[in-house]
């Protein structure tokens, strides 16, 4: 892998960790808000599998 490629995962990594500490905290404060953020993430995390499927090929 290039360096570049290290990089930007490495970026993605921070980027997830930290919308994941914002979501927890969300969460924490407001409990009716972990059925519409859950359903988000659901959504998210479908549309990951497809881009990686299609760049994948």
């Amino acid at each position: 892998m290039s360096t570049l490629v290290l990089l930007v995962v490495l970026l993605l990594v921070v980027v997830v960790a930290m919308l994941a500490a914002g979501t927890a905290y969300i969460v924490r404060r407001d409990p009716s808000w972990g059925q519409p953020i859950a359903a988000a993430f659901g959504a998210v995390t479908v549309v990951v599998a497809l881009v990686g499927v299609i760049v994948a090929r």
